[in-house]
């Protein structure tokens, strides 16, 4: 008895893909197994308006919010040492002593003129050197530049202790040279195989996939998400924009004894990462007994289709 399809987000597109293929299986790459594995900013502008050209004669204005430490803007609340010096609060934490005169940051003094004066001012996004041409009230300034597109891209691969950043022009060639091991695969249609799904503890498998003249990662993880239940998830990323995603549709299936397993989504920037799709349960889930059903051996085999989207 075939079991239904699960479905992703639909956003009404049409989507097409080439002919299909009969596609060979490639193992993905064991990433991990067992627990777990500034720029400175330019100067800000008077609120004209939003999107207000920085001229000039607001420099001045604008250095008296930069943190002697880290250089990024003193946003409220803005607290001061004794002599009246400003230091972020981010740095503040991490310091016993004001940085400009070695005075006591104790006790905090609160400086309301220059909150008052903070709330008159709009900040440019502390991207603005990649590329980041908003400028924005700072109360909006934090929720903007954990999302901001020209926010340095982290290493998507999942796992992995790496800490490497960078442009997304360099995502590709870091994971060549610093991450060999992970296999890629040309075409819209692959078979994305699993090894040894039985392994105990937190897993991670990774596969490239290139076709349209982009390129695909597929992940597979497994984690303990509920205490003692350990869950598969499989989701497809593009090594690119979110805006790129979007032109983009995949679906992952899984076939097998007279039964199927279908999830059909929109792929996610690597900007998003895996962890906020596995929170958002936007990927395909399964438990231990449903990969069981379709594994052969231990080993599991996922088709991936990549196809493109028209609006």
């Amino acid at each position: 008895m075939s079991r239904p399809s699960s479905t992703g987000p639909s956003a009404n597109k049409t989507c097409s893909k080439q002919q299909q293929h009969t596609p060979s299986p490639a193992a993905g790459t064991l990433i991990s197994a067992g627990p777990g594995s500034s720029t400175i900013p330019t100067a800000a502008a008077v609120i004209t308006g939003p999107g207000s050209p920085v001229s000039p004669q607001h420099h001045e204005l604008a250095s008296l919010f930069e943190c002697p430490v880290c250089f990024d803007y003193v946003l409220p609340p803005i607290l001061q040492c004794q002599a009246g010096h400003l230091v972020c609060n981010q740095c503040r934490q991490k310091l016993t002593c004001c940085p400009t005169c070695r005075g006591p940051l104790t006790p905090s003094i609160r400086n309301l003129a220059m909150e008052k004066v903070a709330s008159a001012v709009l900040f440019p996004c502390k991207y603005a050197s990649t590329g980041c041409s908003l400028a924005l009230h700072h109360t909006e300034k934090p929720e903007h530049e954990d999302v901001c597109a020209f926010r340095p891209y982290a290493c998507p691969c999942p796992g992995a202790s790496c800490k490497w950043q960078g442009s997304l022009e360099t995502v590709m060639p870091h994971l060549m040279h610093a991450h060999k091991s992970i296999t890629t695969l040309q075409g819209e249609d692959i078979v994305f195989l699993a090894t040894d799904i039985n392994l105990p503890g937190a897993v991670d498998w990774v596969m490239m996939q290139s076709c349209f003249g982009y390129h695909f990662m597929l992940v597979l993880e497994k984690q303990e998400k509920y205490e003692g239940h350990q869950q598969f998830f499989a989701i497809v990323l593009l090594i690119g924009t979110r805006k790129q995603a979007d032109n983009f549709a995949y679906r992952l299936e899984l076939n097998g004894n007279r039964r199927r397993l279908t999830w059909e989504a929109t792929p996610r920037s690597i900007h998003d990462g895996v962890a906020t799709a596995i929170m958002n349960s936007d990927c395909l889930a399964f438990d231990t007994a449903i990969a069981h059903l379709f594994a052969d051996n231990g080993n599991l085999g996922i088709n991936v289709t990549i196809s493109t989207c028209c609006p």
